[in-house]
Protein backbone atom coordinates (compact mmCIF):
# COMPACT_ATOMS: atom_id res chain seq x y z
CA UNK A 1 0.00 0.00 0.00
CA UNK A 2 1.43 3.19 -1.19
CA UNK A 3 2.30 5.71 1.67
CA UNK A 4 1.85 9.49 1.28
CA UNK A 5 2.90 11.93 3.08
CA UNK A 6 0.71 15.58 3.45
CA UNK A 7 2.49 18.62 4.29
CA UNK A 8 -0.19 21.31 4.66
CA UNK A 9 -1.03 23.70 7.33
CA UNK A 10 -5.35 23.96 6.54
CA UNK A 11 -6.54 21.15 8.55
CA UNK A 12 -9.73 21.25 6.33
CA UNK A 13 -7.62 20.95 3.16
CA UNK A 14 -5.51 18.30 4.81
CA UNK A 15 -8.67 16.04 6.06
CA UNK A 16 -10.41 16.33 2.65
CA UNK A 17 -6.60 14.56 1.03
CA UNK A 18 -6.75 12.54 3.45
CA UNK A 19 -10.44 11.28 2.73
CA UNK A 20 -10.05 10.99 -1.09
CA UNK A 21 -6.12 9.10 -1.13
CA UNK A 22 -7.37 6.37 1.74
CA UNK A 23 -10.73 6.02 -0.57
CA UNK A 24 -8.27 5.18 -2.97
CA UNK A 25 -6.34 2.64 -0.98
CA UNK A 26 -3.28 4.58 0.54
CA UNK A 27 -1.91 5.20 3.63
CA UNK A 28 -1.42 8.62 4.62
CA UNK A 29 0.34 10.67 7.19
CA UNK A 30 -0.19 14.71 7.40
CA UNK A 31 2.30 17.16 9.44
CA UNK A 32 1.53 21.17 8.83
CA UNK A 33 5.27 22.58 9.24
CA UNK A 34 7.87 21.82 6.57
CA UNK A 35 10.81 20.99 9.07
CA UNK A 36 8.39 18.32 10.36
CA UNK A 37 8.31 16.77 7.61
CA UNK A 38 11.94 16.95 6.67
CA UNK A 39 12.01 15.33 10.50
CA UNK A 40 9.69 12.95 9.47
CA UNK A 41 11.20 11.75 5.92
CA UNK A 42 15.01 11.39 7.46
CA UNK A 43 13.02 8.53 9.54
CA UNK A 44 10.85 7.23 7.54
CA UNK A 45 10.44 7.07 3.36
CA UNK A 46 7.16 7.95 1.82
CA UNK A 47 6.26 7.06 -1.77
CA UNK A 48 5.06 10.09 -2.44
CA UNK A 49 5.36 13.82 -0.64
CA UNK A 50 1.92 16.41 -1.34
CA UNK A 51 3.71 19.62 -0.45
CA UNK A 52 2.01 23.16 0.40
CA UNK A 53 3.75 25.78 -0.85
CA UNK A 54 2.73 28.25 1.77
CA UNK A 55 3.53 26.69 5.07
CA UNK A 56 3.75 28.91 8.11
CA UNK A 57 7.70 28.15 9.08
CA UNK A 58 9.31 27.39 5.74
CA UNK A 59 8.30 27.76 2.13
CA UNK A 60 7.47 24.26 0.27
CA UNK A 61 10.18 25.64 -2.04
CA UNK A 62 12.80 25.90 0.64
CA UNK A 63 10.93 22.30 2.06
CA UNK A 64 11.77 20.63 -1.35
CA UNK A 65 15.13 22.09 -1.60
CA UNK A 66 15.94 20.47 1.38
CA UNK A 67 14.48 17.92 0.65
CA UNK A 68 16.19 16.85 -2.56
CA UNK A 69 19.55 17.13 -0.48
CA UNK A 70 18.88 13.15 0.92
CA UNK A 71 15.61 11.88 -1.25
CA UNK A 72 14.17 11.46 -4.48
CA UNK A 73 10.61 10.98 -3.48
CA UNK A 74 8.44 12.14 -5.86
CA UNK A 75 6.68 15.47 -5.16
CA UNK A 76 3.28 17.04 -5.72
CA UNK A 77 3.35 21.04 -4.96
CA UNK A 78 -0.05 22.75 -4.12
CA UNK A 79 -0.56 26.05 -4.24
CA UNK A 80 -2.73 29.17 -4.90
CA UNK A 81 -0.63 31.12 -7.08
CA UNK A 82 -0.69 29.34 -10.72
CA UNK A 83 1.56 31.89 -12.04
CA UNK A 84 3.87 30.76 -14.53
CA UNK A 85 6.89 31.25 -12.89
CA UNK A 86 5.95 29.51 -9.88
CA UNK A 87 5.41 26.56 -11.88
CA UNK A 88 8.28 26.65 -13.94
CA UNK A 89 10.29 27.23 -10.33
CA UNK A 90 8.44 24.29 -8.64
CA UNK A 91 9.36 21.86 -11.43
CA UNK A 92 13.02 22.88 -11.81
CA UNK A 93 13.82 22.25 -8.18
CA UNK A 94 12.40 19.05 -8.38
CA UNK A 95 8.23 18.16 -8.10
CA UNK A 96 7.02 15.77 -10.27
CA UNK A 97 3.35 17.59 -10.45
CA UNK A 98 1.78 21.35 -9.80
CA UNK A 99 -1.45 21.41 -8.70
CA UNK A 100 -3.13 24.75 -8.01
CA UNK A 101 -6.23 25.62 -4.78
CA UNK A 102 -8.76 25.20 -5.03
CA UNK A 103 -8.40 21.45 -6.82
CA UNK A 104 -10.65 19.14 -7.04
CA UNK A 105 -9.88 15.71 -4.46
CA UNK A 106 -10.50 13.41 -7.14
CA UNK A 107 -8.16 15.15 -9.59
CA UNK A 108 -5.28 15.05 -7.08
CA UNK A 109 -5.96 11.54 -6.76
CA UNK A 110 -5.54 10.74 -10.58
CA UNK A 111 -2.52 12.46 -10.15
CA UNK A 112 -1.20 10.16 -7.38
CA UNK A 113 -2.13 7.31 -9.43
CA UNK A 114 0.08 8.77 -12.56
CA UNK A 115 3.15 9.79 -10.51
CA UNK A 116 3.58 6.10 -8.52
CA UNK A 117 2.77 4.21 -12.09
CA UNK A 118 5.28 6.60 -13.70
CA UNK A 119 7.60 6.45 -10.61
CA UNK A 120 7.60 2.32 -10.76
CA UNK A 121 10.98 0.32 -11.10
CA UNK A 122 11.70 -1.25 -14.32
CA UNK A 123 11.30 -4.99 -13.84
CA UNK A 124 14.30 -5.88 -15.03
CA UNK A 125 18.12 -4.42 -15.92
CA UNK A 126 18.25 -2.60 -19.51
CA UNK A 127 21.55 -2.22 -20.27
CA UNK A 128 22.61 0.58 -23.04
CA UNK A 129 23.70 -1.07 -26.52
CA UNK A 130 27.22 -2.23 -25.93
CA UNK A 131 28.50 0.12 -28.97
CA UNK A 132 28.17 3.12 -26.78
CA UNK A 133 30.33 3.95 -23.45
CA UNK A 134 27.02 3.96 -21.19
CA UNK A 135 26.32 1.05 -18.97
CA UNK A 136 22.80 1.52 -17.61
CA UNK A 137 21.12 -0.12 -14.66
CA UNK A 138 17.33 0.48 -14.15
CA UNK A 139 17.10 -2.09 -10.88
CA UNK A 140 19.77 0.51 -9.26
CA UNK A 141 19.38 3.60 -11.12
CA UNK A 142 22.97 3.96 -11.97
CA UNK A 143 24.37 5.20 -15.21
CA UNK A 144 28.08 4.50 -15.69
CA UNK A 145 29.76 6.85 -18.47
CA UNK A 146 32.87 5.43 -19.56
CA UNK A 147 33.71 3.26 -16.72
CA UNK A 148 32.43 6.55 -14.22
CA UNK A 149 29.28 6.87 -12.44
CA UNK A 150 27.65 9.53 -13.16
CA UNK A 151 25.82 11.33 -10.19
CA UNK A 152 22.54 12.46 -11.35
CA UNK A 153 19.22 12.87 -9.76
CA UNK A 154 16.18 10.80 -10.54
CA UNK A 155 14.95 13.49 -13.47
CA UNK A 156 18.45 13.34 -15.04
CA UNK A 157 18.74 9.41 -14.92
CA UNK A 158 15.13 9.14 -16.52
CA UNK A 159 15.84 11.77 -18.74
CA UNK A 160 19.03 9.95 -19.91
CA UNK A 161 17.69 6.53 -19.79
CA UNK A 162 14.60 7.52 -22.06
CA UNK A 163 17.82 8.94 -24.66
CA UNK A 164 19.97 6.35 -24.32
CA UNK A 165 17.23 3.34 -24.82
CA UNK A 166 16.31 5.22 -28.78
CA UNK A 167 19.84 6.16 -30.04
CA UNK A 168 19.36 8.83 -33.19
CA UNK A 169 15.61 9.38 -31.97
CA UNK A 170 14.84 12.92 -31.52
CA UNK A 171 12.22 13.30 -28.48
CA UNK A 172 10.09 16.53 -28.02
CA UNK A 173 10.16 18.46 -25.03
CA UNK A 174 6.66 17.26 -24.08
CA UNK A 175 8.19 13.40 -24.63
CA UNK A 176 10.93 13.99 -22.43
CA UNK A 177 8.71 15.75 -19.47
CA UNK A 178 6.65 12.56 -19.35
CA UNK A 179 9.77 10.16 -19.38
CA UNK A 180 11.27 12.10 -16.49
CA UNK A 181 8.28 11.68 -14.84
CA UNK A 182 6.56 15.03 -14.47
CA UNK A 183 2.64 15.66 -15.62
CA UNK A 184 2.73 16.56 -19.19
CA UNK A 185 -0.11 18.76 -18.60
CA UNK A 186 1.84 20.68 -16.10
CA UNK A 187 3.35 22.34 -19.39
CA UNK A 188 6.81 24.26 -18.88
CA UNK A 189 8.80 22.32 -21.37
CA UNK A 190 11.49 24.29 -20.62
CA UNK A 191 12.30 22.49 -17.44
CA UNK A 192 13.76 19.93 -20.00
CA UNK A 193 16.25 22.60 -21.07
CA UNK A 194 17.71 23.01 -17.42
CA UNK A 195 17.71 19.14 -16.93
CA UNK A 196 19.63 18.65 -20.12
CA UNK A 197 22.05 21.36 -19.49
CA UNK A 198 22.87 19.79 -15.97
CA UNK A 199 23.32 16.56 -18.05
CA UNK A 200 25.74 18.19 -20.12
CA UNK A 201 28.14 19.81 -17.43
CA UNK A 202 28.45 16.03 -15.78
CA UNK A 203 28.95 14.36 -19.16
CA UNK A 204 31.58 16.66 -20.05
CA UNK A 205 32.79 16.18 -16.49
CA UNK A 206 33.82 12.51 -17.44
CA UNK A 207 34.93 13.62 -21.64
CA UNK A 208 34.93 17.19 -22.06
CA UNK A 209 35.69 16.79 -25.56
CA UNK A 210 32.39 14.18 -26.71
CA UNK A 211 28.87 15.65 -27.44
CA UNK A 212 26.74 12.68 -26.65
CA UNK A 213 23.38 14.45 -26.26
CA UNK A 214 22.18 16.54 -29.30
CA UNK A 215 20.18 19.87 -29.59
CA UNK A 216 17.54 19.63 -33.17
CA UNK A 217 16.31 23.26 -33.29
CA UNK A 218 12.62 23.64 -32.95
CA UNK A 219 12.22 20.26 -31.97
CA UNK A 220 13.93 18.70 -28.78
CA UNK A 221 16.72 16.69 -27.85
CA UNK A 222 18.62 13.32 -29.12
CA UNK A 223 21.38 10.90 -28.10
CA UNK A 224 24.09 10.47 -30.64
CA UNK A 225 26.69 6.96 -29.98
CA UNK A 226 28.73 8.65 -32.67
CA UNK A 227 29.44 11.97 -30.54
CA UNK A 228 29.83 10.24 -27.16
Amino acid sequence: MPHILIVEDEAAIADTLVFALQGDGHSTEWVSLGQLALERLRQQPADLVILDIGLPDISGFETCRQLRRFSEVPVMFLSARDSEIDRVVGLEIGADDYVVKPFSPREVSARVRAILKRMAPAPAVAPAPASTPFSLDTLRMQIHYREQLLNLTRHEFRLLQCLLEQPERVFSREQLLDAVGVSADAGYERTIDSHIKSLRAKLRGVAADAEPIQTHRGLGYSYNPAHA
